[in-house]
């Protein structure tokens, strides 16, 4: 295609002698499980955010697994209790609750932001409500005052999946003062997916907590419930950050601000040229770093999304969908019990996401805004 959705080694290519000879290192070293690279790493990702502290763990979906599974083993979560969590979101978010035996509770989008509608949580509140996952779904900060308000009343631990969100930054403090994604909540959970804004070369994720419980907890529980050799004190994993992956994002986790600053640029490019009767763009706020585009998504209400899609592509213009089945409408969740879900539902038939990453220049954004805008829908 003319304009790849996502070109992987476009995106890399700035970084390949630098991650050529991080692998050299860690080959060098002998040192394949653990060891400096993953704390050098840890000690980066810390640093940046704000949290005191990091454990690198094998992708994101494992870091929101070791987080809930940690809070049950040290008492502050129990089998059942109920976390509330966006029905608007990747399926990880809904599976790591109901693997740690909690209960989800769905909460409906907002059709501005895609994001949680904080203002339904009071709705489904209930003495079993323990916790509130929220999600910085496409990169968009999902954090007001209207959910630090029901969190701090009610005594509810609120987890951050920051799995697109990294370098996103929060006009309101989160619960310890900090403003970064990842330091809002009592704890959040990374994914360095390859296709994410910083993307290892393989799997790899994060576990950032203010407390030091939870963090020795997590940390065991991702070396198979140890503490140490040979000592299990919990029937734990193994879900450890491989150090290869480690010193690669090392080399990426400094640009991360520039990344998602060439991703802004994009965007606004996309927002300001594209006009088109039957395409909704995203909504851009005044503050620039509330939003880092992992993803541009677009709303085609005109009931044709497939043939905006296949008109696209006749352009060369790549495209997906983030997501057209939301979990409640997954086969594994058929059982699920939840509310109307009206908003959720109508973006699971409208969004499409254009091309977004490095790899797609600005005057690629420019020409793909112009070739949708005399589309025929």
């Amino acid at each position: 295609m003319r304009y790849p959705f996502l070109n992987l080694d476009t995106v890399n290519a700035p970084y390949r002698e630098a991650l050529a000879e991080a692998a050299t290192r860690v080959i060098g070293s002998g040192r394949f499980v653990g060891g400096p690279e993953v704390e050098h790493f840890e000690s980066m990702l810390s640093d940046m955010t704000g949290v005191p502290y990091i454990i690198g763990v094998s992708n994101g979906l494992d870091a929101l697994r070791l987080i809930l599974k940690g809070y049950i083993e040290i008492g502050r979560l129990h089998h059942g209790d109920e976390v509330i969590v966006p029905a608007n979101t990747y399926v990880a978010s809904v599976l790591a609750i109901s693997d740690a035996g909690l209960t989800p509770i769905l909460v409906d989008a907002d059709i501005r932001t895609m994001n949680i509608d904080t203002d339904l949580i009071n709705r489904v509140l209930t003495p079993r409500t323990r916790a509130i996952m929220t999600v910085h779904l496409y990169g968009r900060v999902a954090w007001d005052q209207t959910l630090v308000d029901i969190a701090r009343k009610n005594n509810l631990l609120v987890i951050e999946d920051n799995a697109q969100g990294i370098g996103g930054v929060s006009k309101i403090a989160g619960l310890y003062g900090g403003r970064r994604t990842g330091s809002l909540g009592d704890a959040s959970a990374f994914s360095f997916y390859p296709t994410k804004n910083v993307g290892a070369l393989g799997d790899a994720g994060a576990v950032a907590t203010h407390d030091k419980e939870l963090a020795k907890a997590v940390k065991a529980l991702a070396n198979y419930g140890s503490d140490r050799r040979y000592h299990n004190i919990y029937k734990g994993y193994n879900c450890r950050l491989d150090p290869l992956q480690a010193a690669f994002l090392s080399v990426k986790l400094p640009h991360t601000d520039r990344e998602n600053a060439d991703r802004f640029e994009r965007a606004v490019t996309y927002s300001r040229n594209i006009s088109h009767p039957y395409v909704v763009t995203p909504y851009m706020s005044s503050e620039v770093t509330d939003n880092v585009w992992h993803q541009y998504v677009l709303r085609i209400t005109s009931g044709k999304r497939e043939e905006f899609i296949r008109q696209l592509a006749e352009h060369g213009v790549g495209t997906d969908i983030h997501y057209a089945t939301p979990p409640h409408r997954q086969p594994c969740y058929a059982d699920l019990k939840h509310e109307a879900l009206p908003v959720t539902e109508q973006l699971a038939g409208e969004v499409v996401s254009l091309p977004i990453s490095t790899g797609t220049s600005v005057s690629d954004a420019a020409e793909i805004a112009e070739i949708i805008n005399n589309l025929k829908l």
